[in-house]
């Protein structure tokens, strides 16, 4: 299988956690299939439609944020530098994962300090984007619709992503744009059904590269621990 953007994400563990998600998202990116939706009655006539952007990343945070190769590049040598990053840095601990809303999305928040895994993610940006082809002037012109801040748009040029290194904030989403009425209700419902999935104190403590297919679907290439001692 060809893939047209690759991404370094945190993927939860194999789990429980890993499959309520995946069944809520309607795409299990471990296993790269779709899985049976979750037994939600409560959210049955809504969740497809709130769960179909984020749905095609599957289950993640994003660390690195997709990109085409560069020239020059392949997907052989981005595997070998990934796979020795991870062996270089360290696993982080957070204190606990909390279900927010984001504007008009939930995901999952940390709670505590973050500088350690702000730090580990600044650091995989840039390591890994020697392997990141420059953003076309389309690409360039879609991000900006977004009025950014001058700090985003600068790590827009030089990284190809706004939300990188001083504007980068950990989250996994479970949600694109909910009707601001139903927001609440939502939120409820969720809580109760997911929290219960996600372990607290929670570890960061593997990277997954994935890749893009044609269908606009995220895959798994690989998946690393963190071993080293450096953050």
């Amino acid at each position: 299988m060809g893939f047209r953007r690759y991404g370094i994400y945190f993927t939860p563990t194999p789990g429980p956690f890993a499959e309520f998600g995946a069944a809520w998202l309607g795409w299990d990116i471990n296993a790269g299939r779709v899985p049976p939706p979750p037994d939600i009655p409560e959210l049955t006539s809504i969740r497809q439609e709130i769960t179909q952007t984020p749905g095609k990343y599957g289950l993640h945070a994003t660390i690195k944020p997709p990109f085409r190769l560069a020239d020059g590049q392949t997907e052989a040598a981005l595997c070998d530098a990934f796979e020795t990053l991870c062996a270089q840095i360290a696993p982080v601990t957070l204190d606990h994962l909390t279900l927010a809303r984001l504007g008009r999305f939930l995901a999952l928040v940390p709670e505590g300090d973050t500088s350690d895994l702000c730090s580990l993610a600044a650091h995989t940006v840039r390591e890994l984007d020697v392997f990141r082809a420059p953003l076309t002037d389309k690409e360039l012109a879609r991000r900006r619709a977004r009025s950014l801040s001058p700090e985003q748009d600068a790590n827009l040029i030089r990284w190809g992503y706004p939300y990188v290194m001083n504007t980068f904030r950990f989250h996994i989403t479970l949600t694109g744009k909910i009707p601001k009425k139903q927001a609440d209700w939502v939120q409820t419902i969720l809580e109760s059904h997911l929290m219960p999935h996600v372990p607290s104190p929670y570890d960061i403590d593997a990277f997954s590269l994935v890749g893009e297919s044609s269908n606009g679907r995220f895959h798994i290439l690989r998946r690393c621990k963190l071993k080293g001692k450096c953050v």
